[in-house]
């Protein structure tokens, strides 16, 4: 697939890139190499491939999911300089 001069005019525009007259061709250009490119990447076999998170081979570090911190609403609210009934208390800011 290749990207004619209006089309590169267009994505430009819509990228919000100022780009010169002059400069459009070579936009075109590179625009058609990279869908090009696309094309390529869509004739490979990619079958029974599963997905990576990495080059190299390795599983995601896992913990379990508890609580290590808290209990501590007190300490937190004495900070507060207006709290009431174990919440931070501030100023109404809708009528």
């Amino acid at each position: 697939m290749s990207i004619d001069i209006d089309t590169a005019r267009k994505v430009a525009h819509l990228a919000r890139i100022a780009v010169k007259e002059e400069d459009l061709p070579a936009l075109a250009g590179e625009l058609s190499a990279v869908l090009n490119f696309m094309e390529q990447l869509n004739e490979v076999d990619v079958e029974g491939v599963e997905p990576m998170t990495s080059v190299t081979p390795m599983r995601l570090k896992r913990r379990q999911d508890v609580v290590t911190d808290g209990g501590m609403a007190d300490r937190i609210l004495s900070n507060a300089p207006d709290a009431r009934e174990g919440f931070f208390a501030v100023p109404k800011v809708v009528e």
